[in-house]
């Protein structure tokens, strides 16, 4: 097995803690315990927390952008992809112990104070509704819809409605019964 880079069990540790206990509540005293280095080494790598932060949030939307994409990989029906993302959704709610989403998380705690994060969060986003958007199209190509952006906006509104909900009752039900709408949207 290969040997993780301090650069990436830095950036692993801080964004297991940045999750679990929030960024404002995570002191870099404790990212270097539970990474096991130096101090020196981690500011060989970063300048400061805030660049860490930033760090994290690259990671987590690779991360997030890498499975939605093998989740739909192999799908050609746009209707069965959209199906696939709320799946997907459901899918990081219930491995996250319904710790809800990285993003609204950060943007929660840190707020407009910090630009940076305020708009990486907002891209990400904007990034999830383009993919939506592009599936519905796909989908409207064959079945025409009225309005494919409304019903695309609709459809990503029900999906992080989902997400929030699912972290407040601590229960993936949100999602099967977003399904239901969904496929409402798509009649």
């Amino acid at each position: 097995m290969k040997k993780e880079k301090v650069r990436d069990r830095i950036i692993r540790v801080a964004s297991e803690l940045f999750y679990k206990q929030g960024y404002n509540s995570t002191g870099i005293n404790q990212i270097i315990a539970e990474a096991e280095i130096a101090i020196g080494s981690l500011y060989n790598h970063f300048a400061s927390k805030n660049d860490l932060l930033q760090a994290y949030l690259i990671k987590e939307e690779q991360d997030w952008l890498e499975g939605l994409e093998k989740s739909i990989a192999f799908i050609s029906d746009p209707k069965e992809k959209i199906s696939a993302i709320v799946d997907y959704r459901k899918k990081l709610q219930q491995s996250s112990k319904f710790s809800g989403c990285h993003f609204i998380k950060i943007v929660s705690e840190v707020g407009d104070g910090n630009t940076a994060v305020s708009a990486f969060a907002k891209n990400h986003k904007e990034k999830q509704r383009g993919l939506i958007y592009g599936i519905v199209k796909e989908y409207s190509e064959f079945h025409p819809l009225s309005d494919p952006e409304l019903t695309s906006e609709n459809i990503f509104l029900l999906i992080e409605g989902a997400v929030v909900t699912s972290t407040i009752t601590r229960k993936n039900d949100s999602f099967d019964q977003i399904k239901k709408m969904i496929q409402g949207l798509l009649s």
